[in-house]
């Protein structure tokens, strides 16, 4: 009874199971089956929800060491009977004065974001990187930050029209970037910046010399007048004779400020103190006396002595003369009275 009972199971089993486990394999004369080919990856478009996230995901990164000691209860309490709110102030600082969708070129991302970005041929002749030098963030300009403003704008109207699909924006941050603006000769800012040909052609405007707005940087762009301004093109432009000499004082000027940059700032005070101070010391040292320097020679008050000589001669002549004189008188006087004597 068990035994029969164990048969109908598996057969149950067998009759609800279906699989091929051949296949009727390869038979002369058929062609080799070939390889699905992979699409190509789609151009570079515009994805306002993406940038949005990561916007989002910035923003709510995790304070730091320095934050969280400042925002601490005793420390806090401190500086609010003071009348400092320290919470209002480190949630201030960390919040980006710019536009996060917009994204930030630094000397780590370029060569990935720009130079070696996949382009089709097309796509290529027709890019065109549009990018602003921004001080904002490390000075109080108020002339930045209207040109930042005004990018800005223009920059959320380029999204909202879609008229520019071969256009991309970006920002640079003049303070935290160095290899960029050195071997591009950028030493101030705001500037704007029209890249093309994987940053081989330059065009820069400076943007604190006439009143930036948003519909002008949109007529730039869209009446393509960013043509009339000629490409920087001198000795040390790219593709110039001496563009390795930017290239190398760019890349030494990068890494001395990494390394500065990791140094707390009230360290970097006490040594530029103390380096001042050995060399104005050393400036103002007192000059060594030579022992075998021979002493010159005091001036002699010859003449002094000329004239007093002078002055003895002429007195002692004077009194020569008038004792002559006394003597020529008196020896008449002299020789009566022996006269009269004799007599």
């Amino acid at each position: 009874m068990k035994l029969s009972g164990i048969l109908f199971s598996s057969l149950l089993c067998a009759a609800s199971a279906h699989a091929q486990y051949f296949s009727a394999g390869w038979t002369p004369g058929q062609k080799a089956p070939a390889a699905e080919e992979a699409p190509p990856e789609p151009a570079y478009t515009f994805d306002p929800a993406a940038h949005a996230a990561q916007a989002t995901e910035t923003a709510g990164k995790q304070p730091g060491f320095v934050d969280r000691l400042l925002t601490s209860g005793p420390i806090a309490s401190l500086f609010g009977k003071l009348g400092v709110n320290v919470s209002d102030a480190v949630a201030r600082g960390g919040l980006s004065p710019w536009d996060e969708r917009i994204p930030l070129i630094t000397d780590e991302n370029y060569v990935e974001m720009i130079v070696n970005e996949t382009l089709t041929a097309q796509e290529e002749r027709e890019r065109i990187w549009f990018l602003i030098v921004s001080v904002t963030g490390s000075q109080n300009s108020e002339i930045s930050k209207i040109v930042d403003k005004s990018f800005d704008d223009a920059y959320n109207q380029t999204v909202i029209a879609g008229d520019l699909p071969h256009v991309r924006w970006g920002r640079i941050d003049y303070m935290t970037v160095t290899y960029l603006t050195t071997k591009w000769s950028i030493w101030t800012g705001p500037y704007l910046v029209i890249l093309r040909d994987r940053g081989q052609t330059l065009r820069f405007y400076k943007a604190d010399r006439v009143r930036v707005s948003a519909d002008l940087i949109r007529e730039l762009l869209t009446e393509e007048l960013w043509r009339e301004t000629p490409v920087w093109n001198s000795n040390f432009a790219p593709g110039g004779k001496r563009e390795f000499m930017l290239e190398y004082y760019a890349l030494a000027m990068m890494h001395v400020f990494n390394v500065l940059n990791r140094i707390p700032r009230f360290l970097l005070m006490i040594a530029s103190g103390g380096v001042a101070s050995i060399v104005m010391r050393f400036l103002h040292k007192p000059q060594p006396q030579d022992a075998n320097k021979k002493k010159q020679p005091q001036p002699t008050a010859t003449p002094k002595k000329d004239a007093q000589s002078d002055a003895k001669t002429t007195v002692s002549g004077t009194t020569a003369v008038a004792s002559s004189t006394a003597t020529a008188t008196s020896s008449p006087k002299k020789s009566k009275q022996r006269k009269a004597g004799k007599k």
